[in-house]
């Protein structure tokens, strides 16, 4: 991944996805927005922030991507594994008005001019593009979703409705908590041993607790479905060892911002 900025504006941007002259996109940090206190200052979720601090935050980020702010779209995400194709009519929903999109945790689209929006602040942020086909999907894998494997559930709905080849999806696995911070107890551990096979390798007991890496499990999920190793972008880069460029739900709790991941085809 590569830091950008402008001003006090920061985000990052994955190196292979923009070499793509076609597509918009970025993971957003704390950095370059107007939100105050706990959110300050690039918050883009509205959680207990104002609106219009958020909405501002929007037409910021938005305006340095080249990207109409009035065409963001996103879920109320509910840590599952529910993808949702959005249409142009879809544009808005969430940040402008009242959205009918209620418990989706990926977006899917081939249409330009529609901003799919995901929020983090810590979970894995997933990016999607098939570069053949010109379709794009964002997925957010916290821990329930890594077992559930929505990482590789997107693909599929991808392949199904846009005809796309994992052979020709770029993929880049954002800032999230790593397995230096990922402690969880036994009974997390288990879900993912029982539900997830090949999670073994991934799952390591720590004194009487077990940390986990989430990125490696979602990498290995992508590649079983197809997705090529030399596609694969892995940021490298803990939200919570890094809590002075990111909101970290593990370090700050409920009191804090939510970064967001953005993508658009242009």
């Amino acid at each position: 991944m590569k830091l950008k900025q402008n001003k006090n504006l920061k985000y990052y941007v994955f190196e292979n996805i923009d070499n793509m002259s076609f597509v918009k996109h970025c993971f957003s940090t704390k950095f370059g927005g107007v939100s105050s206190g706990a959110y300050e200052s690039m918050n883009l979720a509205f959680r207990e922030d104002k609106r219009e601090n958020v909405i501002k935050n929007y037409e910021i980020i938005c305006k340095e991507l080249g990207l109409n702010s009035q065409n963001v779209v996103f879920s109320n995400q509910t840590h599952e594994d529910k993808i949702y194709k959005v249409g142009l009519e879809d544009r808005g929903k969430g940040l402008y008005r009242q959205s009918d999109i209620k418990g989706y945790d990926a977006l899917i689209t081939n249409e330009k001019e529609i901003v799919l929006t995901t929020f983090y602040a810590d979970c894995v942020p997933i990016f999607l593009l098939d570069i053949k086909n010109k379709a794009i999907g964002l997925a957010h894998s916290g821990w329930k979703g890594t077992v559930k494997e929505i990482g590789k559930k997107t693909v599929l709905a991808m392949e199904k409705e846009y005809g796309s080849n994992p052979k020709d999806i770029l993929v880049g696995i954002g800032p999230s908590i790593h397995q230096c911070c990922f402690e969880v107890g036994q009974e997390v551990a288990e879900i993912f041993l029982k539900e997830l096979e090949f999670s073994k390798q991934f799952v390591k007991e720590k004194e009487d607790k077990y940390i986990i890496d989430l990125q490696g499990i979602i990498k290995y999920s992508l590649l079983s479905v197809g997705i090529l190793e030399d596609n694969i972008e892995l940021s490298n880069i803990c939200t919570k060892c890094n809590k002075d460029m990111f909101f970290s739900h593990r370090a700050m709790g409920d009191n804090r911002g939510s970064m967001a991941g953005i993508m658009a085809l242009i």
